[in-house]
């Protein structure tokens, strides 16, 4: 269904010879959508481990970019002009959108920030992109540069303002960020119809960016490689960082299920929830004994969805037993999910999950 409408969207965006914003950004959300699930797929369905992922969607990156500015001589956005240009426009931003989205989460999974606090570094280097492309660096790739980073900012603050309390979140939950967001979409694109701020009247005769000087240019590129590298050696301290430890810590049961038993932690919720977590958690669990890995990810993605979708009615009716089945299941959701499983580590974290679900 989303290749349908990625597909649709970006037909009715080709059609009319003209910009019009709210047929582009259509297709923006639509390739966003698609360039995140190509992701998500490679890891959660696949196994794919985020830093072969991210690499891959990287190596893409640069070969299309590579295709396009041979063929075209441009990657100028305000050259996008035909059919062929457009081809290799929409196919630069998914390949953009999936590495976002697979940087980000590995990002996460590296550093064990929180959303909220992850949300500082594509914030900051936007932020230095921006100062860098005033100073004098080359327009087109700053333009990339900070396209490429909103997917992991958007991704991270979706997490910081749907993620409970618990999890350094605002608590908001899925639905209303995603309400909060439509609307941030609706606003933008109803105020670019009507403003045609970013509407380029005139271009260049041969579509090419004149450059206004090289030599700032060749500076500023030193410029992002510092940045580049700055960024890079905050990752490793923080991959250094006592996190580490902590979470293996909160992999141990015992402290956690300590004091909470099975009757509280289902009892403020319906049975016939309950029921349908306890199945998918059995099913995942009978998939690891098979030693059928790639079907045991499938399967402990519908309990991720199940959960999340049922987050706003359960949460309320108690935040306590709320909290600590959400964190069992975030155990598991690690342990089945892991670059490399080690089975025992899984089957503790669905045997876990099952004993509290009664």
């Amino acid at each position: 269904m989303a290749g349908l409408l990625l597909v649709a969207a970006l037909v009715a965006q080709a059609r009319p010879r003209r910009y019009v914003p709210a047929l582009y950004w259509s297709a923006v959300v639509m390739v966003s959508v698609f360039g995140t699930m190509t992701a998500d797929i490679a890891h959660v369905a696949l196994g794919v481990p985020y830093t072969v992922s991210a690499t891959a969607f990287a190596l893409a990156l640069a070969r299309d970019f590579l295709i396009w500015r041979r063929t075209e001589g441009a990657l100028a956005v305000e050259t996008v002009a035909d059919g062929r240009r457009e081809v290799f426009h929409w196919t630069v931003v998914m390949a953009t959108f999936a590495l976002g989205t697979a940087t980000g989460d590995w990002t996460l999974g590296l550093t064990g920030w929180t959303a909220g606090v992850a949300v500082l570094l594509p914030l900051g280097l936007i932020v230095t992109i921006i100062a860098g492309w005033r100073l004098g660096a080359n327009a087109v790739l700053s333009f990339w540069l900070a396209y490429i980073l909103t997917r992991p900012l958007g991704a991270n603050l979706g997490d910081w303002l749907g993620s409970p309390s618990s999890d350094g979140g605002l608590g908001l939950g899925t639905a209303l960020t995603s309400v909060i967001f439509l609307v941030a979409i609706l606003a933008t694109v109803a105020y670019l119809t009507r403003s045609r701020s970013d509407v380029i009247e005139a271009q260049e005769p041969t579509g090419t960016p004149r450059v206004l000087n090289p030599a700032r240019e060749r500076r500023m590129l030193a410029y992002y490689a510092v940045v580049v590298g700055a960024g890079a050696a905050l990752l490793i301290w923080a991959n250094h960082q006592p996190h580490a430890a902590a979470t293996g810590e909160e992999d141990t049961p015992a402290p956690v299920t300590s004091h909470i038993s099975p009757q509280e932690a289902t009892s403020p919720f319906p049975p016939a929830q309950v029921a349908r977590f306890r199945t998918i958690t059995a099913d995942t669990l009978a998939k690891v004994n098979a030693g059928d890995q790639q079907a045991a990810t499938r399967r402990v993605t519908d309990l991720e969805t199940a959960w999340d979708d049922d987050q706003s009615t359960l949460e309320p009716k108690s935040e306590k037993a709320w909290s600590f089945l959400d964190g069992e299941i975030d155990q598991v959701l690690k342990a089945v999910r892991a670059p490399h499983p080690d089975k025992a580590t899984e089957l503790g974290a669905l045997n876990r999950l099952l004993t509290s679900l009664g």
